[in-house]
Parts: C-alpha cells; structure tokens; sequence
C-alpha cells in the first residue's frame, strides 16, 4: 500500500518514515462515509528525518505553514475529498509533495537596477503635468 514519496530528484522520503492514519470522513459518500473509514493523514516527523540536510530541515520547519505543523516538527496532511480511501492517500502524497517541493524552493535574489532614462523622463513629465492640474485650481489674481 505505502511506497517511497518522491518529492524532487534527489529526494525521496522513505517510506519507513511515513506513517498513515484513518478516520472517519465528512466528506461525500452517504453510508459509506458513516461505517468505513475514508479520511487519510499522513504523517512525516521532519526533525528526526535522517534523509534531510540540516538547511532542508530549517527550511522546512521554517517555511511550511502552521496549520500542517506540530509544535515537535511533525507535518501532517489529510484528505476527505475522495469517497475511497486510497485515493485519499494518493491525495495526501501529493498534498505532502507540493508542500514540501514549496518550502524548498530557494528564493530568487534581486538584482539591483536603476529605472532607465526613458522612465524617469516620464515619471518628470507626469509630475509637471500633475503640477499643471493644480495650479489651474489656484484663485486667479485680476489684477
């Protein structure tokens, strides 16, 4: 039933370090939802991971959102759309995937550059023409 997660090449979460939990869903099914239990969690304890590097195990803890977190670092993830229970695992890994291939992402770093000469022109131009409008809201002297 379970198998690795492959989340980007070069990193698989084993599947001795996931774990998965049942319940009851609320989502579609009629009787079915009342009697068997569809709604999937699965579980990954992110500090005792050993295939992350100390920068990924930051990153995580840091990046991913609060709702999926334990205060201990364990992310949990769960699904009730399906009316079949392995298709909400199938939901959680990739829920679980997503979010861990997010957090991951190194951010883009900013180059620096200067507005070019054609926009500062217009920037001047649009400042002279806003001068313009209110200077014609001035009293006007008859003198």
């Amino acid at each position: 039933m379970k198998r690795d997660l492959v989340i980007k090449p070069g990193l698989i979460i084993p599947e001795a370090e996931l774990s998965l939990r049942f319940s009851l869903s609320s989502g579609p099914g009629g009787q079915n939802v009342q009697k068997n239990d569809t709604r999937a969690t699965m579980i990954w304890d992110i500090t005792n991971s050993e295939i992350l590097s100390n920068w990924q195990r930051n990153r995580l803890l840091e990046k991913l959102p609060g709702s999926y977190l334990t205060n201990a670092g364990v992310l949990q993830v769960s699904s009730e759309k399906e009316r079949s229970r392995m298709r909400n695992v199938r939901e959680c890994e990739s829920k679980l995937g997503d979010l861990v291939r997010e957090a991951l992402k190194k951010p883009k770093v900013r180059r620096a550059t200067k507005p070019s000469r054609a926009s500062k022109e217009r920037r001047i131009e649009s400042k002279k023409q806003r001068g313009k409008v209110k200077a014609m809201r001035r009293k006007v002297d008859m003198d």
